[in-house]
């Protein structure tokens, strides 16, 4: 487990948490040079005993801790992202960890929320984060920084019907290709380098289980969004108006 710094007064649950959350950064791989930079970041911010929880909109403190959730339909080979109103972004979706709540709880919290599913890990990941970004938000008010920790869900197509409209404006499910082809300007800024991850660990995950030496083409999900055996077709969309 990754050390904390010492010589500040806590309490016996705050250091848990604490060292709970240096734990989760711990057993993420980082994918590259960005990603490690950011996963020393976030580990020096939680050691440093400063406040994580964010305990009033949109920024106090100006650094605080997200947990976003990428939800996969594995056999589709496709991925969920949302147009958040507010950020005027296509997103995955998530939301701010409450204080003292386990992010893990948060991804619950928020997927049952937002999306009126239960969270069901998926294969890559299981209930711990496969991705940390820090991340300024864009000015020019109320600036402040993201520390998100990204998980993986799986929810097939077809069991998404409803979302809170009062946050999305709309849904899209995209191949890993039809994210990469979207401008970056369009996206969350580390969407695109999430996604090459993902194809990495995807390829990896069916080149265990079915012994390939490379990356299994006959079985693993393809970047243009078909599944095993499947040609690649039409992403499949919900548009805005669906709400629970």
């Amino acid at each position: 487990m990754t050390g904390m710094a010492t010589g500040d007064a806590r309490s016996a649950p705050e250091t848990a948490l604490r060292a709970h959350l240096l734990d989760l950064l711990h057993e993420i791989e980082p994918w590259d040079d960005q990603e490690r930079a950011h996963l020393r970041d976030a580990t020096e911010w939680i050691s440093s005993g400063a406040p994580l929880y964010r305990v009033r909109k949109p920024d106090v403190p100006p650094m605080h801790l997200v947990s976003y959730f990428v939800v996969l339909d594995e056999v589709r080979g496709t991925l969920l992202l949302v147009a958040h109103r507010k950020a005027g972004l296509w997103l995955p979706s998530g939301g701010h960890v409450e204080p003292a709540e386990d992010p893990w709880d948060t991804v619950l919290r928020e997927c049952l929320e937002e999306l009126h599913i239960p969270a069901a890990p998926s294969s890559i990941a299981g209930d711990r984060p496969f991705f940390v970004t820090v991340t300024r938000t864009r000015p020019p008010e109320n600036q402040h920084t993201d520390v998100s920790l990204w998980y993986v869900l799986h929810a097939d197509v077809d069991a998404v019907t409803h979302y809170d409209a009062s946050e999305f404006s709309a849904i899209r499910w995209l191949s890993p290709n039809e994210v990469l082809d979207e401008s970056v300007d369009s996206l969350d800024p580390h969407m695109h380098r999430f996604v090459h991850k993902l194809l990495a660990a995807w390829q990896s995950a069916e080149a265990d289980e079915y012994g390939c030496a490379g990356a299994c083409s006959a079985a693993a999900p393809r970047a243009d969004g078909a599944g095993p055996g499947q040609e690649g077709g039409p992403t499949a969309r919900i548009r805005p108006g669906r709400t629970g």
